[in-house]
């Protein structure tokens, strides 16, 4: 009998158990272990902040939809983990033993590399339902006197999409309100240029979000690297295209909101030989640790290389379906071993990402995610918005059910109405 672990309750995780429930006998034992007794859906939580949505029609808790289909559930962070004794320590000292051990906990939010920055600072984020819930409250302060507004990603950050999102969102809900003609928005990110993303651009993503912006009077600032953030004001460094300071601007804002860089979770960082310097999983082509080959990673966690190099530094975005990809390779590949196999399921790397912009949207696909590609599609249009409403209730409703194993692949390219861009990739 074998067991497997499995760190972290997103939407990495919680597919990887269910997936390796269906996949492996009754003999061997699946463990999920997450920090919270929820799953929260991440891309939920732009609507969160401007009260689109509450936390609890966002998450789903998981005692039940695990137990249902024999997944031992542990809510609990972890602490540290013993790669040579394949022993994990969780925060209330209780020892978790492993035969292999999935790593999919997301990234470690690093906003202390930019003083003044984050909820214990002076912005906000989205990158979690309790950050979310907390921009929501200083969101309402912010109606009752408004001014300008900031949103954007700090230098090194590698998720792009959901200050995108958050800006157009809160440019639709303002506009609803019939008070966006005393809010000034301004978009400030570390990208050489709108549309950027970390992947080098998609398409005509450049034009396509250059022209989403104009349209909804939004001012931008790329190649920028916030340099500190004080009450009610952001310093910003501008630069130029050999990265070297060329502006700075010193930016009032009344409400601002912007992504992180991350880093890797301290208890993944802290195993020797198992990550990269800024504690991100290295990985083979199999998902799997070159160091420790009984661990595989899949997910934010992951190291993956920038696409590019550009002025100021940015990382390669992990989206869901890459996500998902990821999980799939990594459940077939343990099946193998478990079977006396050589494990050889390589996960795919495209990119596929529904951008909501709150009355309109974005679809990006990219395939592989790393240029050169087989296919480069971006489209704008309500319908994007209307997808991604739809998946988020497919995906909870597949939570709750125990029944979410990684669908987002085959979700998405019917919902875009593409599926032969599957065959291209």
């Amino acid at each position: 009998m074998a067991q497997i672990a499995i760190i972290g309750a997103g939407i990495g995780g919680v597919p990887c158990a269910f997936e390796l429930r269906k996949r492996l006998g009754k003999q061997h034992r699946v463990v999920l272990i997450g920090s919270s007794p929820y799953f929260e859906f991440t891309p939920s939580n732009p609507w969160v902040a401007v009260g689109w949505r509450d936390r609890e029609r966002t998450r789903v808790p998981l005692t039940k939809p695990l137990a249902s289909k024999g997944i031992e559930w542990i809510a609990e962070s972890v602490a540290s983990i013993d790669a040579a004794e394949r022993e994990l320590t969780l925060r209330d000292g209780a020892k978790v033993r492993y035969d292999y051990l999935v790593i999919a906990t997301g990234p470690k939010l690093a906003f202390e590399e930019v003083p003044g920055l984050g909820p214990a600072g002076f912005t906000e984020s989205v990158c979690t339902q309790e950050h979310a819930e907390q921009a929501w409250a200083r969101y309402q302060q912010f109606l009752e006197k408004p001014g300008p507004v900031i949103v954007g990603a700090a230098a090194g950050a590698s998720c792009f999409g959901p200050a995108y999102e958050f800006a157009m969102i809160l440019d639709a809900d303002l506009r609803q309100r019939r008070m966006r003609d005393r809010v000034p928005i301004t978009f400030v990110s570390s990208e050489p240029y709108i549309g950027h993303m970390g992947l080098g651009g998609v398409g005509d993503s450049k034009g396509l979000m250059e022209s989403q912006l104009r349209h909804r009077h939004i001012k931008w600032i790329t190649n920028a690297k916030i340099d500190s953030v004080a009450a009610g004001a952001m310093a910003v460094i501008e630069h130029d295209e050999d990265g070297k300071p060329k502006k700075q601007h010193q930016l009032p804002f009344s409400y601002a909101m912007v992504l992180p860089a991350f880093k890797g979770v301290e208890a993944v960082a802290g195993v020797p030989g198992l990550c990269n310097p800024r504690g991100f999983v290295l990985i083979d082509q199999r998902q799997r640790s070159p160091r420790y080959p009984n661990i595989y990673a899949a997910g934010v966690c992951v190291a993956i290389p920038p696409v590019e190099a550009t002025p100021v530094p940015t990382g390669a975005p992990k989206t869901g379906y890459m996500i998902e990809s990821m999980v799939s390779a990594i459940c077939a590949n343990i099946a193998a071993e478990l079977d006396g196999e050589v494990p050889a399921a390589e996960a795919s790397w495209n990119a596929i990402c529904l951008a909501d912009f709150g009355d309109t949207g974005v679809a990006f696909v990219a395939l592989p995610e790393i240029p050169p590609r087989n296919v480069t599609w971006a489209r704008a249009g309500k319908w994007v918005h209307l997808a991604k409403i739809a998946f988020e209730k497919y995906f909870l409703r597949k939570v709750r059910t125990g029944s979410v194993t990684p669908v987002y692949e085959r979700y998405v390219l019917k919902a875009l109405g593409i599926l032969s861009l599957k065959k291209a990739g």
